[in-house]
């Protein structure tokens, strides 16, 4: 009999009752991390338990059993497998056995995994709270990724199950605690925009220069079609940084390459002390990032900030900057998300913008609805340059800037708007035909938005507003004369029912 895989909602829906343990102690921001290392380490334990099982079919020796597992994508060092843990879950330092078991897991896969649980302490009284409450909840928690329907083996869910549930994990983490959990967190919608706007090919390199918890590398790698590409992120948290790397592990993108460093002043992504380029970038950077190194910028190595420094309180310009010299020269696409102070600010940003219209390398601004991020209820735009505008470029001839207002396009929620399939299908739709529809896009040529001032403010080039009803004044003067006239009658009516009262 065939066994019948589980269903990915039922994962879904054990793996988030999992949380119960911490609701109430600790902010989703804060447990967030434990949840998603404990789903972790019930997959590689699962993935690990499935592959024994097979082998024992065909070995009886177990030495020659274990060879075959060392060969494996990941090694799980005896004792410290989720099983193991889970047979110890009454012990008075459990919390210190899973701090081992999980030092082992990373000590055997230091490609892969080293340094990923390195800011996670399941032994920490300051989140956990003194040993009697962190006993029980840890207790808790192993007892709540052990039922039967979180069984992560190969041979009884599909291969995607388990990355679509960490996903769902952190999408859940990001909605319920907003701007504490939801800076590393891109909508899925949102992520499959602008990984769509990028068109990744087979053989790209795909880099995400403030990649968070990776769900946009993840939806440019899904677009490609094949397993010919490359990822590569920076992120500047270290304890989203393991996040991401886990993301990438269970997608099975176990070779991508993610920093941990600061993008803007220290960046990691370097070859032959230049930095990396790419076929294709795609971010959506913290928001008018304050601090973010203005003072270093000059003296800039890779001299990304040669079209002018952005200003100290706003660093949108800094990371625009960046992933303009990180793209592949005559043929790199970079997509990213950005709040509309970029599209019309003056100063040095407004300086910085006019250079990068002039190169010609600025394709298309999208206006997208407000409320769609947990982390900011702003509208935001996503813009999209393309170097294959440049001189000797594919797309050389290419003089003009698509802009699309879809500021309209989204669903109503309870706390967050969202897109709808129907409104990225008619997005990328316009984009791709570079069409021009009224009151929802525009094609403006260089020379117009010149005119302009190099301002990028959508509503000067896509015009929504709705004409006002013309009035016809002799109907509304006959209208006020009919009210008037029944005004009088009602009047002396009311006189005459006062009068028989005596009033």
């Amino acid at each position: 009999m065939v066994e019948l895989k589980i269903k990915q909602s039922d994962i879904n829906s054990v793996a988030w009752s999992a949380c119960d343990t911490f609701r109430g102690v600790m902010d989703a921001a804060q447990y967030k991390d434990y949840i998603l290392v404990a789903l972790f380490l019930k997959y590689i334990s699962d993935v690990w338990k499935d592959h024994y099982d097979e082998y024992k079919k065909q070995f009886d020796d177990e030495s020659r059993i274990r060879r075959k597992l060392e060969r494996e994508r990941f090694i799980l060092p005896e004792g410290a497998s989720f099983y193991d843990l889970y047979e110890q879950r009454s012990e008075a330092n459990i919390g210190e056995l899973i701090n081992i078991a999980l030092e082992k897991i990373e000590e055997n896969n230091k490609s892969k995994l080293a340094g990923v649980f390195r800011n996670i302490d399941f032994n920490s009284e300051a989140n956990l709270g003194q040993t009697k409450d962190r006993n029980r909840r840890l207790k808790m928690l192993l007892e709540g990724f052990n039922k039967p329907e979180l069984d992560l083996r190969p041979s009884a869910v599909s291969e995607d199950v388990i990355g679509n549930t960490y996903i769902y994990l952190i999408e859940r983490f990001a909605s319920d605690s907003g701007k504490k959990a939801g800076e590393f967190y891109t909508p899925h919608a949102v992520s499959k925009l602008v990984a769509n706007l990028a068109q990744p090919k087979s053989g790209d390199r795909i880099c995400d220069p403030s990649c968070g918890s990776g769900g946009l590398l993840i939806e440019a790698a899904h677009l490609v079609g094949d397993r010919n590409y490359s990822l590569f992120g920076m992120e500047v948290s270290g304890s989203t940084w393991a996040l991401c790397r886990m993301n990438m592990f269970l997608h099975g993108a176990d070779s991508a390459r993610i920093e941990w460093c600061n993008t803007l002043t220290s960046p990691a992504l370097i070859e032959n002390d230049k930095l990396m380029k790419f076929n294709v970038i795609v971010a959506n950077p913290p928001f008018s990032l304050d601090k973010w190194g203005a003072e270093e910028a000059e003296a800039d190595k890779f001299n990304r900030f040669w079209r002018g420094i952005p200003p100290k309180s706003k660093g949108d310009y800094a990371f625009i900057s960046h992933m303009i010299e990180a793209a592949l020269d005559k043929e790199g696409r970079i997509v990213m998300v950005v709040p509309h102070g970029v599209l019309f600010r003056g100063s040095s940003e407004g300086k910085i913008r006019q250079s990068l219209i002039e190169s010609n390398l600025l394709d298309a601004v999208i206006g997208l609805a407000p409320n769609l991020f947990p982390s900011t209820s702003i509208p935001v735009a996503i813009l999209v340059f393309d170097k294959a505008r440049e001189k000797g470029g594919e797309r050389e001839s290419c003089k003009d800037v698509l802009f699309i207002d879809a500021s309209k396009e989204y669903n109503s929620g309870k706390n967050q708007n969202t897109l709808a399939e129907e409104h990225l299908k008619k997005i990328l739709e316009t984009f791709k035909k570079r069409a021009t529809i009224e009151k929802y896009s525009y094609l403006a040529t260089i020379d117009e938005i010149k005119e302009n001032d190099f301002n990028l403010n959508i509503p000067r080039y896509v015009d929504t507003s709705v004409e006002e009803e013309e009035i016809d004044i002799q109907l509304v003067q006959k209208e006020i004369k009919q009210i008037e006239a029944e005004l009088v009658k009602v009047k002396a009516q009311m006189e005459g029912y006062l009068g028989e009262l005596g009033l």
